[in-house]
């Protein structure tokens, strides 16, 4: 099973043939492993990484670490909840360290994520402090190289 997901993970659009065939099993073997991967929310979605910046969208990048007072019976996971539920957060993990809550959000402008922090997110009870990032430029997400204009760079020596 490992395998079949790490196959998928590095591309999932290979083809179940071309899968079966690397690990070699059947196709309908495969077929049903991914379903009921799928169906126990191993597999959770299928995403494609984009260069957004090569489409002309110039979307803002924020990492924002949040300060979290705990609640009684339930720790962070209420105010994680309230949190990951706005459609600007891409990602959240909660974290060991400085800070509690690690949020990535997207927006417009810094103007939009200056707005969302302020009137959203720091306004949430519980939440003690927030700290802002701004992410300016991608070289590597998800293992994948952005922008890979690799070459020689060797010196030239001529005899």
């Amino acid at each position: 099973m490992r395998e079949l997901l790490e196959l998928l993970e590095h591309d999932a659009r290979r083809p179940v043939n071309e899968l079966a065939a690397m690990l070699h099993r059947s196709e309908y073997e495969v077929e049903q492993q991914i379903k009921q991967l799928e169906k126990d929310n191993v597999i959770l979605n299928y995403n494609t990484l984009i260069n957004w910046e090569k489409f002309g969208d110039d979307m803002v990048t924020s990492i924002i670490e949040v300060n979290v007072t705990p609640q009684r019976e339930v720790g962070f996971d209420a105010i994680a909840e309230r949190i990951y539920r706005f459609d600007e957060v891409r990602s959240l993990y909660l974290m060991s360290g400085s800070f509690d809550l690690l949020v990535i959000i997207e927006g417009k402008s810094l103007k939009d994520i200056s707005n969302f922090v302020s009137t959203r997110l720091a306004t949430i009870e519980g939440i003690t402090s927030t700290r802002s990032h701004f992410m300016l430029k991608p070289y590597k997400k998800d293992g994948s190289i952005i922008d890979d204009q690799e070459c020689d760079r060797r010196l030239v020596v001529t005899p």
